[in-house]
């Protein structure tokens, strides 16, 4: 089984509708049992400051909240990239690894002051995938499996990130994001 954690999925063309339309989902966790992530690049009209008001000051820009997925979209997933993993003080309170820079943020837990954070957004929902099912999305090629870089989960421009994220792939996946947002309309 290919290791995905800390990866990205990029839907390519075969996915033509529904919640993961041109979508960069960043993987948390996969093993035997599944798959779970979040989609980074769907930000929604809702402010952080409206719903957590006191995480606003870690929240990157822009500072709204995400669509994770069509999966708990009822509850809130928080992710944090920490400055640092192997840092003296330790990571802040409330931040569980998952990959790399990157952990879950426990949005019931005291809002870490000390600037060990350095990224933070928050997410209504997650996407998640039964055993073997990603497996079948990816051999239909619904999915590219990318490196993720830790500017992703933050990046200010998140609409963009799924082109951004093709063209920095090598091969003709490039020629991707000039394919039309609606393919019958051309």
């Amino acid at each position: 089984m290919e290791e995905l954690s800390g990866r990205l999925l990029v839907a390519t063309p075969v996915i033509e509708s529904g919640p993961f339309l041109r979508s960069v989902v960043f993987v948390l966790d996969h093993d035997a049992d599944g798959t779970l992530g979040v989609i980074v690049n769907r930000p929604l009209p809702s402010d952080v400051e409206d719903v957590l008001p006191g995480w606003i000051g870690l929240v990157n820009a822009p500072g709204c909240l995400f669509d994770g997925g069509p999966v708990g979209v009822d509850s809130a997933l928080a992710l944090g990239l920490v400055a640092d993993t192997t840092s003296e003080t330790g990571p802040p309170p409330g931040w569980r690894h998952m990959t790399g820079r990157v952990g879950l943020v426990d949005l019931e837990g005291p809002v870490p002051g000390d600037r060990t954070l350095v990224g933070l957004r928050v997410f209504a929902g997650y996407a998640g995938w039964g055993p073997g099912q990603l497996a079948g999305e990816l051999d239909e090629g619904a999915w590219l499996v990318a490196d993720a870089l830790d500017s992703d989960l933050i990046s200010p421009r998140p609409e963009q990130l799924w082109r951004e994220v093709l063209r920095r792939q090598a091969g003709d996946v490039r020629f991707w994001t000039t394919f039309p947002d609606d393919p019958s309309a051309n």
